[in-house]
C-alpha cells in the first residue's frame, strides 16, 4: 500500500491537501475507538473509474453511527458525492476509499459529551489485500485463539473503529505462525469470520454462509455474492457453520472489500477439497471481478460511474474540484 500519490484527502465538509488532515493526538476516538468507517473500492472500467456498491456503503456508515448515536452532519448525498469528488480530484482510475466518522477532542471521559464529531474521506492505492498469490491460488488460514466479539457485547453489524482491537490480536497471532489469516469462531463455538472477511463454504454444490447470529459483519461484498448466486443458480444455505464443515468442504473462499473473493486453500495445514480454488469459487470470483470493472451491465446499478474530467474550457460538474486551505484560501 502506498499513501504516497495522494494529494488530497477530504475533512469536515472540504477537499485538503493530503498533510492537512490531521486530529489532536487527545482526540476521543483515538482513546477509545470511539468511530465507525466504511471500505469502499473504485474500479477502472471502460467507461472510466466506477465506485462498487457506493451508496450502500455509505447508508452502512450512517447506520453505524447512528447504533453509536454518533451525530454526522452531513446526509447520505453529500458523502456520497465528498467520494466521487475525492476519487476526482486525486486523478486516480482506480482505489481504495476509507471514510471515517469519529470523536475529537474535548474530554477524556469515556462518554463523549461535546467532543467535536469530524468525519474525513482518504483515498489509498492498496493492492490485493491477501496478495495476488492468495488470490490465485488460495490462502493457508488458522482458526484463532481469540474468540470473536459476541454481538450482545458489541453491535457486530456494525462497522465500530474499536471492533477491530479483536481482528488485529487476531491477525498478528496467526501471523507469527506463518498463516495469511486468522479465523475467528464465536463465543458458542461456530465459525463467526475472518479478521476482516466473510467466509463462504461449497458443499455438493451449494454454497453455505452464516448470518448475524454468528457475530459477523453483513458484508455488502457477502450480500453481493449471495445475489450474484442466486441469478447463476447456485443453492445457499444460510446456517451456522462449524469447523468439521470447512474441513469437510468442497470449496471455500473469504469475502470481502478488500479481499475480494479469496480462496481458501488449507486451514490449520489441514488441505480444503483439493487444495486448490474450486470451480464454484473461481465461477463466483470471475463473475464478480466482471461486475465490478463493468463488463456485466446487468449488474450496472452496483456501479456509479465517475464524471468525465473536464476539457479545456469546459466548467461542467466534472471539473476538477477547488480545494480549500487551512486558512480557507481555495487552491488549484
Amino acid at each position: 500500500m502506498s499513501e504516497g500519490a495522494m494529494t488530497t484527502i477530504w475533512m469536515d465538509g472540504k477537499l485538503r491537501p493530503w498533510e492537512d488532515g490531521t486530529i489532536h493526538v487527545m482526540s476521543h476516538g483515538l482513546h477509545y475507538g470511539s468511530g465507525v468507517f466504511e471500505g469502499i473500492k473504485c474500479y477502472s472500467t471502460e467507461q472510466g473509474p466506477a465506485i462498487f456498491r457506493l451508496n450502500d456503503h455509505i447508508t452502512r456508515l450512517l447506520k453505524s453511527a447512528e447504533v453509536y448515536s454518533i451525530p454526522v452532519p452531513y446526509a447520505e448525498a453529500d458523502l456520497v458525492q465528498a467520494c466521487i469528488d475525492l476519487v476526482s480530484a486525486n486523478s486516480l482510475e482506480s482505489c481504495y476509499i476509507r471514510p471515517i466518522i469519529f470523536y475529537g477532542y474535548d474530554t477524556l471521559g469515556v462518554g463523549p459529551k461535546k467532543c467535536p464529531v469530524h468525519t474525513a474521506i482518504a483515498t489509498l492505492n492498496w493492492g490485493t489485500y491477501l496478495g495476488d498469490e492468495g488470490l490465485s491460488n488460495g490462502v493457508r488460514i488458522t482458526i484463532s485463539p481469540w474468540v470473536k466479539n459476541h454481538h450482545t457485547s458489541l453491535p457486530s453489524t456494525v462497522k465500530g473503529c474499536g471492533h477491530y482491537a479483536n481482528s488485529l490480536l487476531a491477525v498478528q497471532e496467526a501471523k507469527s505462525r506463518g498463516f495469511d489469516e486468522a479465523l475467528l469462531m464465536n463465543h458458542e463455538g461456530n465459525i463467526s469470520e475472518g479478521s476482516g472477511q466473510n467466509l463462504f463454504l461449497v458443499k455438493d454444490g451449494t454454497l453455505l454462509t452464516n448470518d448475524a447470529s454468528s457475530s459477523i459483519l453483513m458484508g455488502i461484498t457477502r450480500e453481493s455474492i449471495i445475489i450474484m448466486a442466486g441469478d447463476m443458480g447456485i443453492p445457499v444455505n444460510i446456517t451456522n457453520m462449524t469447523r468439521d464443515m470447512l474441513l469437510e468442504a468442497d470449496e471455500a473462499f473469504f469475502t470481502g472489500t478488500a479481499s475480494e473473493v479469496t480462496p481458501i486453500r488449507e486451514l490449520d495445514g489441514h488441505v480444503i477439497g483439493t487444495g486448490k480454488p474450486g470451480e464454484l469459487t473461481r465461477s463466483l470470483q470471475a463473475a464478480y471481478f466482471d461486475i465490478v470493472t463493468g463488463k456485466r451491465p446487468e449488474y450496472s446499478k452496483w456501479l456509479k460511474l465517475l464524471p468525465e474530467p473536464a476539457t479545456p474550457g469546459n466548467n461542467s460538474a466534472g471539473s476538477r474540484p477547488v480545494l480549500i486551505s487551512p486558512e480557507g484560501e481555495k487552491t488549484g
